[in-house]
């Protein structure tokens, strides 16, 4: 696999997202949410209500919270581009060595989110699992019924996105089971909340195979270099555009821009 991002292989990434926005959403389901009017014009005019799917708002979100770990942190450059060409406003809270909300690593998230939701007031978040989420099933759980709890009282949806396949090395080995428990406690708590969270499958981007050509892993295997960046952007584009009815912006508009230079990307060995 190619790790190295010169120009063409962008390029390539912005044809290749632009070709599947022109055959129309992945199949899936959208959840339920209330909906927020804040007074802002939307980027775009939902579609005809057939051509919807069942349970999307008619707003688009206005202002997303991204959350997460490094590998959140390496992905959020091009979330930020592609949100705000659609016109939303963008915040990261990623954290490189922590941003997850389950165990005794999860206190400084917690601190940051109350601050963000005070300040940034989002009417969405999105919290990538992170590869600290260590705990029993019951822990886990407990701790995202908390993440909605506290996101959906401060009146936003939460979507929490499963976390890419990455190389189990020595360092996660030990905590194995409950890396492979967590997506599934995050999908339970959304079941339960369907009107305000949803749970959305990466995998149906990467695959579950974090050395296959699919899952785009930098050289460590476990982050992500700007063409998978892109291509996770695009594709969590769509799915927003599926919950809350909107065109996302093309690819072609900020796939290739400044943010592919942040960085966050040199310490992982991308050009």
């Amino acid at each position: 696999m190619k790790i190295n991002t010169p120009v063409l292989a962008l390029a390539a990434v912005v044809v290749s997202l632009g070709l599947a926005a022109c055959g129309g959403p992945a199949g899936g389901t959208a959840g339920t949410a209330d909906s927020r009017a804040d007074g802002r014009t939307p980027v775009a005019e939902p579609g005809p209500k057939g051509a919807k799917e069942p349970g999307t708002k008619d707003t688009k979100p206005h202002r997303l919270l991204w959350m997460g770990d490094s590998i959140g942190e390496a992905g959020a450059p091009a979330l930020k581009a592609a949100v705000e060409a659609s016109g939303a406003g963008f915040a990261s809270m990623a954290s490189a060595g922590g941003g997850g909300v389950v165990g005794e690593m999860a206190a400084p998230t917690w601190a940051t989110l109350t601050k963000e939701l005070a300040s940034f007031k989002p009417d969405v978040v999105a919290y990538q699992i992170t590869t600290y989420d260590w705990g029993t099933v019951t822990e886990q759980r407990a701790a995202y019924g908390r993440l909605a709890e506290t996101v959906n009282k401060a009146g936003a949806d939460l979507l929490i996105v499963s976390a890419p396949p990455f190389r189990i090395d020595d360092f996660y080995k030990p905590h194995t089971a409950a890396i492979k428990t967590a997506p599934r406690s995050a999908a339970a708590i959304a079941d339960e909340h369907p009107d305000t969270v949803r749970f959305l499958d990466a995998s149906a981007l990467w695959g579950s195979d974090s050395a296959a050509d699919a899952a785009q892993r930098s050289k460590d295997g476990i982050h992500t270099c700007q063409q998978g960046a892109a291509a996770f952007a695009g594709w969590f584009g769509k799915e927003l555009g599926k919950r809350y009815g909107f065109a996302p912006a093309a690819p072609a508009t900020w796939a290739t821009g400044a943010w592919t230079g942040d960085k966050v990307y040199g310490p992982l060995g991308c050009a």
